[in-house]
């Protein structure tokens, strides 16, 4: 919230197994005694084992493998259904030493902790992406965890040329703007909002104590800037989750563990809510084009690599590039985090405040429509929230 003042070539041939095409095999980078096959279609690693007494047995979509002279463990921590589409964000195996099968496994290649500062009108919010130590990553331009207590809050500012995602942690939060959209979000509830061309609101507290949540403000490419204002809003029920093996994921945007979020993303991204029960680890897929990061919410976690040191809450941990993320939790209390990631956009940001265009002679445009109350800032001149 602000306020004004394979890592390798695609794979060309293809072999084909039954009804299924999948690539031919590759060796894993870290045990050559292994080879996988990856689908171009889904994002999928089948492990087996190189040895002559290898069997494979096929039962409804469900690899098995079998060795008689691994020293190896492998298993399937989920029913396979690599061809379906279904499940395929789940990581399908692990080594007795854990180790795991992404070609290019993401690791932390940032960490900065996110800091309180003063914002909008009395609120405190925690800023991890927006400060000078991470200005921006396409196509994200701030994070910021906010904790905000009757009288403070967002009171009346606009918006232009990117989207803000809220979601509330606990508490609750109205919101209101100058085209009459009127609403209020609570603990576990998600407002996803594309100001596009133009959008004055203001968000305040709705319920006594502490208001707490995330809101993170994504680019716009320039075909998208001036599109109307949309809402996207999904309450806490309508949200999907995931429960398996001691990790319960909340699907905000994107895709894990099988099951995709209906929300739409002009800009394409995932936003991913992750708890982990003590001893439980994830390996979730990220698209290797994509830029990614995790923010710590609570207990501490282990990102990345296995000998990384753990992480803990109200940092931002940024991502290498790579095919999927690695995490562990080896405490004794729960681990929460977010995973966002999102496809970089790749063009000039200029940024004032609120406003966030390609060019410095587009944002002198916005101050003056703003100033005047025109193209798409028209309902701004006798508005004002309730």
């Amino acid at each position: 919230m602000s306020f004004v003042s394979c890592n390798g070539k695609r794979i060309k041939r293809m072999v084909s197994i039954g009804a299924h095409l999948i690539p031919p095999r590759h060796h894993h980078p870290l045990h050559p005694e292994l080879a996988f096959h990856k689908s171009n279609t889904h994002t999928h690693y089948i492990y087996t084992l190189i040895t002559p007494y290898q069997t494979q047995i096929t039962d409804s979509k469900k690899y098995m493998i079998k060795s008689l002279t691994s020293t190896i463990a492998t298993h399937l921590t989920t029913r396979l259904t690599a061809f379906s589409g279904r499940n395929s964000s789940k990581f399908v195996m692990t080594t007795a030493s854990e180790e795991v099968g992404f070609s290019a496994p993401r690791l932390v290649m940032k960490k900065v902790l996110a800091k309180s500062q003063s914002e909008g009108d009395g609120a405190v919010v925690r800023r991890s992406i927006g400060r000078p130590e991470l200005k921006s990553l396409d196509p994200f331009l701030m994070l910021d965890e906010f904790s905000v207590s009757a009288p403070a809050g967002f009171p009346d500012h606009p918006h232009r040329g990117f989207e803000t995602v809220t979601y509330m942690l606990e508490g609750a939060f109205t919101h209101q703007d100058f085209s009459g959209h009127k609403g209020t979000i609570r603990a576990g509830d998600v407002q996803w909002m594309t100001a596009g061309r133009g959008i004055i609101h203001s968000e305040m507290p709705a319920a006594s104590g502490v208001q707490t949540g995330l809101q993170l403000w994504i680019n716009l490419s320039s075909k998208d800037k001036m599109v109307e204002p949309n809402y996207q809003e999904l309450l806490r029920e309508e949200i999907k989750t995931v429960e398996r093996g001691g990790v319960k994921v909340t699907i905000i945007a994107g895709e894990s563990m099988g099951v995709k979020s209906p929300v739409y993303t002009r800009t394409p991204t995932m936003f991913l809510d992750f708890t982990l029960e003590s001893g439980a680890q994830i390996h979730q897929q990220i698209p290797e084009s994509w830029n990614s990061f995790v923010y710590a919410l609570e207990g501490e976690g282990v990102f990345g690599s296995m000998d990384s040191k753990p992480v803990s809450a109200h940092h931002v941990l940024v991502l290498s590039q790579g095919d999927g993320l690695s995490v562990w939790n080896r405490g004794s209390n729960p681990l929460r985090f977010v995973l966002i990631g999102g496809q970089p956009i790749n063009e000039p940001v200029v940024q004032y405040g609120p406003f966030v265009m390609n060019t410095q002679d587009e944002i002198e445009k916005t101050l003056q429509d703003y100033q005047y109350c025109q193209n798409g800032f028209e309902m701004a001149k006798y508005w004002r929230s309730q």
